[in-house]
């Protein structure tokens, strides 16, 4: 018989069902008695087993150590079974039972199909094994010859050489080597494509590493294994106010914003936005919807009577002229001078003299519930307060007296309040949303690996299609979302966004089988689960934006024939930072609305981060420690967070757990209250080290008493050097921005206060001729030991403190004697 090895066994089923023929169907070893394997147990496919079957009939073949083994009994039947009988038990190999004609010419017995009168069996078939007895029907690979390669050849010359001697061994009576001849033109053609594909190759390994990588989609990635972003840059934003004739108008969001020339018609309608787009302006659009007031316009401060008044710097409280009900918190007024408070003349106005405050409290009524007015002169008054972070940063003139030909009159209203102020955004938005393309229908597929088995069907697994769509359009606008019901972020802090939270501008509808699906941009899709409709902008080195999907894992993957259309912004960037003034065109089809203005030049506007900029900063953001184990550590980041000036940390056991007690002095020296300490622990909960508790306490505060006697030369006067050395000499903030010497910013936690500093600050003012410091000490402890040494040491958890407020002795205390002068 042949080898053939064939996975269905049709003929068996076949010889089963006929009615001349019978077969073996399997070989049975078993024991008879005290004598191991010597039973054999022949099963046919029909019964009953032929009849007549004899020892001569039955012929055993095979056997390496023990062999000619015979049928030494006759057999016995057991309806389909044919017992045998064999004088001795074989060993570990094959063997093989037939049923022949007992003539001796080996031919299969009557009755028996030729190619089952014969099977295959094992002695020691019931012995342990863990393969299976099947007869395998692998079909080994083919090996293929490998030749020996020249990996150095990377470039046209030396492929082609190579190609010219594999040729010189494999077709040796080939010897042309005119350029006409087709091999030699073969030869070159894949030479040119192996030079394109080395180049390819080597482009792959450049890319591989941020040190050596030269595109921008390879930074990004390299930068995001370390948990570093690359910033794509930010759009500006500026506040323009919007002005209208009528009450209640609503304004809606992404209402286009225009530059333009002077004397451009201030409203542009809808109609005719494309067109005003022709000219290429600077295009913003409002980032918030908006209901405006005429009264909002223009708002005069109330002064109550007084003249020549000012607000000065710091200020963070106002009254305004008339009742504003509308005015509520998180409104954005812009104080500026519109007129001159030399001259009284608009063209005078000082144009830095502006600035947006948002509004933390208004108040139109008293605590009765009455409203608010000027009892004097019954004039209906607002009263306003603003966040500390957009205190004044000028005194703002109110109102001034000015002189004109011989006479002087009093002018009000030099700076007035702007209302109907809006957040704009840069950015123009698509007029219709711009179809990206179709999901393409998979046409590679997976070679199946070789698993040995031929008779199992390969399935065939496809290879996802790559769709990397790009936009048409660029630059694609980041910008970072602007929520106006946060009512904790200042005029100035909104108006300066972080880039590092910048997010694209775009949103993406996926048609697939009439089912539209909205897909959202994600910085990175390593949190977004299986079947999440995320994406990925990736702009490269041009700044087209690029958009990648996720692979069904972390993000889902569009299935094939989804189609895509994307709504997106452009422009971005430090293109959006115009002055003030530029924008001067509102598209709208509302007849209340008859113009805008921009009196603050726009701001926040960043190009995108470069490549040289995150190979130096990526690595070190891997190498920033972002959780607290030692004291120093718990310090050291409680120092980073915001309104935190100074910290020092202290460990004790407390019975039960260690306790880290973190001490910290905020800005401006102000007190630590219950809301302030759970802020703050919240903020180090997620740094600190397991099994460690977490308090936030205040500084020990360590009055000082200091006096000094002043010498004046004689040629100034007393009383002026002692009201210059009161405005440098306290713990206030100066007229012009600058701290007092004793100000609370100006010491530490820990820090010694040195003697010297107080000398020069004395000596620095005109008209000091000497200074002596006759008291250095901490309130009631006195003693010469600190002025003597120049230095007064404060303890780790303290902080010095000097306010030099006659009410409150207790908190320090400075004096100075002035001598000598006129």
């Amino acid at each position: 018989m042949d080898q053939t090895l064939c996975c269905d066994a049709q003929r068996r089923i076949d010889v089963a069902n006929s009615t001349t023929l019978n077969g073996i169907d399997f070989v049975e070893v078993v024991d008879v008695g005290a004598q191991f394997q010597q039973g054999l147990r022949v099963h046919f496919l029909r019964a009953p087993a032929p009849a007549g079957i004899t020892a001569a009939n039955v012929r055993i073949s095979g056997g390496e150590r023990f062999t000619g083994i015979v049928v030494d009994r006759p057999p016995t039947y057991d309806n389909n079974v044919l017992l045998l009988h064999v004088d001795q038990p074989g060993d570990f190999s094959t063997y093989t039972l037939q049923l022949v004609q007992p003539d001796g010419s080996g031919l299969p017995m009557t009755g028996m199909d030729p190619v089952l009168a014969s099977a295959q069996f094992s002695f020691k078939v019931d012995c342990p094994s863990p393969f299976d007895c099947q007869s395998s029907t692998a079909c080994a690979p083919a090996v293929a010859a490998v030749p020996e390669l020249n990996y150095l050849a990377k470039d046209y010359a030396g492929f082609r050489q190579l190609m010219l001697d594999r040729l010189a061994t494999q077709v040796p009576g080939w010897q042309e080597s005119h350029v006409a001849d087709l091999g030699v033109a073969l030869v070159e053609m894949l030479a040119y494509v192996g030079d394109y594909l080395s180049y390819q190759q080597d482009a792959v390994a450049t890319e591989a590493y941020l040190g050596t990588a030269r595109l921008r989609t390879s930074v990004r990635r390299h930068a995001r294994l370390v948990d570093y972003f690359m910033q794509e840059g930010c759009s500006a934003r500026a506040w323009v106010q919007v002005q209208v004739q009528a009450d209640n108008v609503a304004l809606p969001a992404h209402t286009p914003v225009l530059g333009g020339k002077a004397g451009a018609a201030p409203v542009v309608a809808r109609a005719s936005y494309v067109a005003a787009l022709a000219g290429l302006p600077v295009v913003f659009e409002t980032a918030q919807a908006a209901t405006l007031f005429q009264a909002h316009q223009q708002i005069g401060f109330h002064t109550w009577g007084d003249r020549r008044c000012a607000l000065p710097r710091g200020a963070t409280r106002a009254t305004l002229r008339g009742r504003f009900p509308n005015l509520k918190p998180g409104d954005v007024l812009v104080f500026e001078e519109v007129l001159g408070p030399e001259t009284g003349l608009a063209a005078d106005a000082d144009p830095t003299h502006r600035q947006a405050v948002r509004l933390v409290s208004v108040s139109v009524d008293d605590a009765k519930g009455q409203p608010l007015q000027d009892p004097l002169y019954k004039q209906p008054v607002t009263q306003i307060a603003w966040a500390a972070d957009d205190a004044l940063a000028f005194p703002l003139c109110l109102s001034a007296r000015i002189a004109k030909d011989n006479t002087e009159s009093d002018v009000s209203d030099i700076s007035v309040a702007r209302g109907n102020i809006v957040m704009a955004d840069h950015g123009q938005r698509l007029a219709a949303a711009e179809a990206i393309g179709e999901v393409p229908a998979p046409t590679l597929f997976r070679a199946p690996a070789a698993s040995g088995a031929m008779c199992s069907a390969a399935r065939r697994e496809p290879v996802p299609p790559r769709f990397r769509p790009r936009l048409a359009r660029s630059p694609l606008t980041w910008a970072v979302p602007f929520d106006p019901t946060d009512l904790a972020a200042s005029a100035a802090a909104l108006q300066q966004p972080d880039a590092a939270r910048a997010a694209p501008a775009i949103q993406l509808a996926g048609q697939l089988e009439g089912l539209s699906v909205d897909w959202f941009a994600q910085q990175d899709l390593l949190g977004s689960h299986a079947d999440d409709p995320h994406f990925v902008v990736e702009p490269d080195d041009a700044g087209v934006a690029w958009l990648r999907f996720g692979d069904g894992s972390h993000g889902r993957r569009p299935a094939s024939g989804t189609t895509f259309s994307a709504s997106y912004r452009v422009g971005t960037g430090s293109a959006g930072n115009v002055g003030a003034g530029t924008l001067v065109r509102i598209v709208t089809d509302d007849p209340a609305i008859v113009g805008v203005r921009q009196p603050l030049p726009a701001s926040g506007g960043s190009e995108p981060e470069s490549i040289a900029s995150v190979r130096a900063n990526a690595p070190y953001a891997l190498r920033t420690q972002q959780r607290a184990v030692t004291t120093d550590d718990y310090a050291r980041l409680a120092a980073q967070l915001p309104g935190v000036q100074s910290a020092a940390a202290t460990m004790r056991w407390t019975g039960s757990w260690r306790s880290v007690f973190v001490t910290v002095d905020p800005f401006g020296g102000g007190a630590l209250d219950a809301e302030s300490q759970a802020r703050l622990a919240q903020s180090l909960d997620s740094l600190r080290m397991a099994g460690h508790d977490l308090e936030i306490e205040a500084p020990i505060a360590v009055p000082l008493d200091i006096a000094m006697e002043v010498r004046v030369r004689p040629d100034y006067f007393r009383a002026e050097v002692a009201q210059a050395l009161s405005e440098v000499f306290n713990s206030r903030v100066r007229p012009d921005g600058r701290l007092g010497l004793f100000h609370p910013d100006n010491f530490r936690i820990g820090q010694d206060v040195y003697s010297s500093p107080l000398y020069a600050a004395a000596m620095a003012i005109d008209g000091v001729e000497s200074v002596q410091i006759t008291t250095f000490q901490r309130r009631g402890e006195p003693g010469r030991a600190a002025l003597d040494a120049g230095v007064l040491p404060i303890g780790r958890l303290e902080v010095a403190r000097l306010d030099n407020n006659p009410d409150f002795p207790e908190r320090g205390v400075f004096s100075f004697a002035v001598r000598g002068g006129k």
